[in-house]
């Protein structure tokens, strides 16, 4: 039973393995692409922040899918999407049709921050749901990893070195299409919107032979229930979610303001501004990457024992430290290996706090019902806010009248008020069911 939940559980969080290449393959591209294209800073930008606009309606539109389609479908036209993105970004040779194969990707990965965590919270045990969603971030930053490698390994290879490092993701989506074919369907989508109790029956079973199985579902039913009585239909914007989609909003909003995805989209440039040669800022992108997966490690082990609120604390003191610590490196002219140091610290900070925490977080706050709905509102935080900073980023990283270090104290300023956030407002959600949190958490 415990084999068949984790295959099940890393065959969908494979999807985070894709998000997190596809999100950072491009960093080893984008200053070819530059050079290729001839571009203004303005324009790049633009064309690197296509797959994030992609991400952006993939989160927006996301909910409706993984609800009507259910959430096994919707995986499922994930992994094509992902691709089509690959072969085509390879294959292209203006930066108009490398911008559309860009966004097809974002696509797939902003909808997979709703289908992913939702599929994986709905078959997890509640004592080991963090982990097992964190699963999830845990290929996300694998991914990272893996194409800070990729970038390094193929920056020569060929005439076209981007070609190779944009093209290779069609492997691993190829791989994950396959393997999700083999997942059940959520049986808790199964009882709530397709009311196939049958089916729902057989893989709650499978998931814990020793469980009251028919109580459960007659309390999902139940739950189902109270939700639409009178024939109502449950909206996430009725009242009593306004705290949970404020929570969602929040976490998303500065998991962003931390400055994570400017870090990992323009590793080598930031680096390579604050004095670091070409192949060592390549060198030191993959140790990002080493790093961020092994405080990954850390956070995966330690959601379930200390809690989300704990791994938070955590999280924003060591992003607050650091990133005043990068700040200073640029403001004062610190040379060597200030900044990879302190962006080294920052990532670990990131994968032990937000970045275990915040698909777990917006994946169990939320009840049944709305689940996909409420899902949707943090990803589409997190990922609009992404692709803003995106755009800009290259004009503040070149800016001759700015100072990298005030965007990242802007960063740092941004990770006190989320300290704030956490300390007096964000609910603890550690081993309590998924229809007990929604007692727990929503207003009557």
């Amino acid at each position: 039973m415990q084999n068949k939940i984790l295959f099940w559980s890393i065959t969908v969080a494979l999807a985070g393995f894709l998000f997190g290449f596809d999100t950072v393959v491009i960093s080893g591209a984008e200053q070819q692409l530059q050079t290729l294209w001839q571009s203004s800073n303005e324009f790049h930008g633009f064309i690197m922040s296509t797959a994030l606009w992609g991400t952006v309606l993939g989160a927006i539109i996301g909910s409706y899918p993984t609800n009507k389609l259910g959430r096994k479908q919707t995986l499922i036209w994930i992994g094509i999407l992902y691709f089509v993105s690959a072969v085509g970004s390879a294959l292209v040779s203006d930066p108009y049709s490398f911008g559309l194969f860009r966004f097809l990707g974002g696509l797939g990965v902003g909808v997979s921050t709703i289908a992913a965590p939702a599929y994986v919270s709905e078959i997890a045990p509640a004592e080991k749901r963090g982990r097992l969603v964190a699963l999830y971030q845990f290929n996300i930053v694998l991914g990272i990893l893996v194409a800070f490698i990729s970038n390094s390994l193929l920056r020569d290879f060929g005439a076209s070195p981007w070609r190779w490092m944009v093209g290779v993701e069609a492997v691993p989506a190829l791989i994950y299409t396959i393997l999700v074919l083999f997942v059940p369907r959520s049986p808790r989508w199964l009882i709530t919107v397709k009311n196939d109790l049958t089916e729902a029956g057989s893989v709650l079973r499978e998931i814990d032979p020793q469980a009251d199985t028919e109580a459960l579902i007659v309390q999902i039913q139940q739950d189902n229930a109270k939700n639409q009585q009178g024939g109502r239909k449950e909206r996430i914007t009725q009242r009593r979610y306004k705290g949970l989609v404020f929570s969602a909003f929040l976490i998303a909003f500065f998991n962003q303001l931390s400055g994570i995805n400017a870090i990992l989209y323009y590793a080598p440039r930031i680096f390579a501004e604050a004095g670091i040669g070409e192949q060592t800022a390549f060198i030191s992108s993959i140790g990002l990457g080493l790093i961020n997966l092994i405080a990954t490690l850390v956070g995966l082990y330690l959601i379930d024992r200390l809690g989300r609120k704990v791994l938070m604390y955590i999280g924003s003191f060591g992003y607050i430290i650091s990133l005043a610590m990068v700040a200073a490196a640029f403001l004062f002219g610190w040379q060597g290996l200030a900044v990879p140091i302190f962006l080294f610290i920052f990532i670990a900070a990131h994968a032990v706090g937000q970045g275990a925490v915040i698909w777990v977080f917006i994946s169990e706050i939320f009840p049944n019902q709305i689940r996909a709905q409420g899902q949707s509102i943090g990803s589409s935080t997190h990922w609009v806010l992404a692709a803003l900073i995106t755009v800009f980023m290259p004009q503040l990283l070149s800016s001759e009248s700015l100072n990298p270090g005030y965007v990242f104290v802007f960063f740092a300023t941004m990770m006190c008020l989320q300290l704030l956030w956490v300390h007096f407002i964000m609910p603890e959600t550690k081993g309590v069911s998924l229809e007990r949190l929604q007692t727990k958490l929503v207003t009557r």
